[in-house]
């Protein structure tokens, strides 16, 4: 902010010319500071990296999949124009060794970091949305205080937690695709979700079989007509009760493969239950049922 203001353009002591330097007017005979500016006019953001392309106004924000909701500091490594003694680099590394092990203080937190670093890692391989991460999260974190985890699989509630949000979100993916990509087996994500379900109470109801259309249509390459026309199988497939104890992404298959046929556009009962992980069979059970 100004704290003086420059009136004309000469020195009020001597007459003389006033030139302006930086931040101050100066005359230039004898030396006056005539005015002065304090405000800092470059930009308010700030970048270590590359200034033109990366402006950040403030630090990380804060995220649910960090166990200190990403408010810890790291020691990086250093650039390799800078040349460093291998005193110094020793001794940098034994900062960043102890700086690590100070940022967990106890099994609790060491438990936390590894459980939601296989969430972070299970929801990119699953390409699920950054909410499922940061849900997924919140809940295993609920285990934890719940004390749900002891004497059970880390990985599997990890994988659990995300298969529950997947549910709870309506996300559609089926268990044996969370499996798949998950380090836990099949019966320690069951049982871990089973004791999530049972323990905190998660609203989770019967999948409905029309959050599978749009994914398996567009693994099967089938136009929009063929989705709407397989939505109606759906519905008529609920009112005959025919979605009730069966798996509802079978069900979706065996509508997906009835509304292409109804359609003209080809496609193989083994490529529908391919892309639902069913099998040929138990399409054509549901799909038959459907003709009736």
């Amino acid at each position: 902010m100004s704290t003086t203001q420059t009136h004309g353009k000469t020195c009020p002591e001597c007459r003389s010319r006033v030139r302006e330097h930086g931040a101050e007017a100066v005359c230039t005979e004898c030396g006056l500071v005539v005015a002065e500016d304090n405000l800092d006019r470059g930009p308010e953001w700030r970048s270590f990296s590359d200034d033109e392309t990366d402006k950040k106004r403030t630090g990380a924000p804060l995220t649910r999949s960090r166990h200190d909701r990403g408010l810890s500091t790291e020691i990086g490594y250093r650039d390799s124009s800078v040349r460093l003694t291998g005193r110094k680099r020793r001794q940098i590394t034994r900062m960043r060794r102890q700086h690590n092990r100070a940022r967990i203080s106890s099994k609790s937190e060491r438990n936390q970091v590894y459980g939601f670093t296989e969430i972070r890692r299970l929801v990119g391989a699953l390409q699920l949305p950054m909410n499922v991460r940061d849900q997924a999260c919140v809940l295993f974190e609920s285990a934890q205080n719940e004390d749900l985890l002891r004497g059970r699989s880390l990985e599997g509630f990890a994988a659990a937690a995300v298969y529950a949000t997947c549910r709870t979100a309506t996300v559609s993916r089926t268990l044996d695709e969370v499996v798949e990509k998950a380090r836990a087996e099949r019966d320690e994500l069951t049982v871990a979700y089973d004791a999530l379900n049972r323990e905190l109470g998660l609203p989770t109801g019967p999948i409905d079989p029309r959050e599978y259309l749009p994914r398996f249509a567009s693994q099967l390459d089938l136009p929009m007509a063929v989705e709407r026309c397989a939505t109606k199988f759906v519905e008529a497939a609920e009112t005959q009760n025919l979605v009730s104890g069966r798996n509802p992404s079978g069900v979706a298959a065996a509508c997906l493969y009835a509304a292409a046929r109804e359609c003209n556009e080809k496609v193989t009962q083994r490529a529908a239950a391919e892309v639902a992980d069913v099998t040929p069979v138990t399409l054509r059970s549901t799909y038959h049922d459907l003709q009736r």
